[in-house]
């Protein structure tokens, strides 16, 4: 289950049970991934990070997200187990509430080496605290008590660099025509959905792109 824009209401106990239900099902009868029904594949390929002989995959998602929060204990055990010739990278989408703010803060941290380091606490900050993360002065504040310093912070936050990777950010998402999240982009290819059943699919394209077909 995935996030479409300008839909904010559904509960994030249907993402868990969306992204856990298929699993018996794959165990007993492992089913070949379908282009159009299990992945799509892009008309026009999108512009790719990763250097020559890596297969590279993003994530889109939205702190905003109740199902990107659901999701995301599961897409981090799945990066803990990547081959070397497989390259991930986030990328937050521009389309969800205090999409802006959002966008910036996490180029931000990640320029600070401290992106990984807070990732699932921002979840849990927005999803279980209910912080409001609608201005960067609020932002600012919270990452204060994770241990970020403000000043560095903010130094990011208003750099040339973090607001040229949430426009990069944001034309990656069209160039995928990602109009729902949690999604993965693969190699500028592929687009799937943001699920454990979708990190199979991942894993099956993978290999075929490192097989060459």
């Amino acid at each position: 289950m995935t996030m479409k824009r300008r839909e904010f209401s559904q509960a994030a106990a249907g993402a868990a049970l969306a992204s856990t239900a298929w699993l018996p099902a794959l165990a007993q009868s492992p089913i070949k991934p379908v282009s159009g029904r299990d992945y799509q594949a892009l008309e026009q390929r999108a512009l790719v990070e990763a250097p020559a002989g890596k297969v590279e995959v993003v994530e889109f998602f939205s702190y905003m997200c109740p199902h990107c929060n659901v999701f995301e204990p599961t897409l981090s055990a799945w990066t803990k187990k990547l081959p070397k010739e497989v390259v991930f990278r986030r990328a937050p989408v521009h389309f969800l509430p205090n999409a802006e703010v959002l966008q910036r803060m996490y180029f931000a941290l990640d320029a600070m080496g401290l992106a990984d380091k807070v990732h699932a606490n921002i979840f849990a900050a927005v999803h279980t605290e209910r912080r409001d993360f609608s201005k960067v002065a609020l932002v600012a504040d919270w990452l204060a008590t994770q241990g970020v310093d403000k000043a560095k912070f903010m130094d990011q936050y208003n750099s040339f660099t973090a607001a040229t990777k949430a426009t990069r950010a944001t034309q990656l998402t069209n160039a995928y025509r990602v109009d729902g999240v949690p999604a993965l982009g693969v190699a500028g290819r592929f687009l799937v959905e943001g699920t454990a059943k979708g990190l199979q699919v991942v894993d099956y394209l993978v290999a075929e792109i490192k097989a060459g077909r």
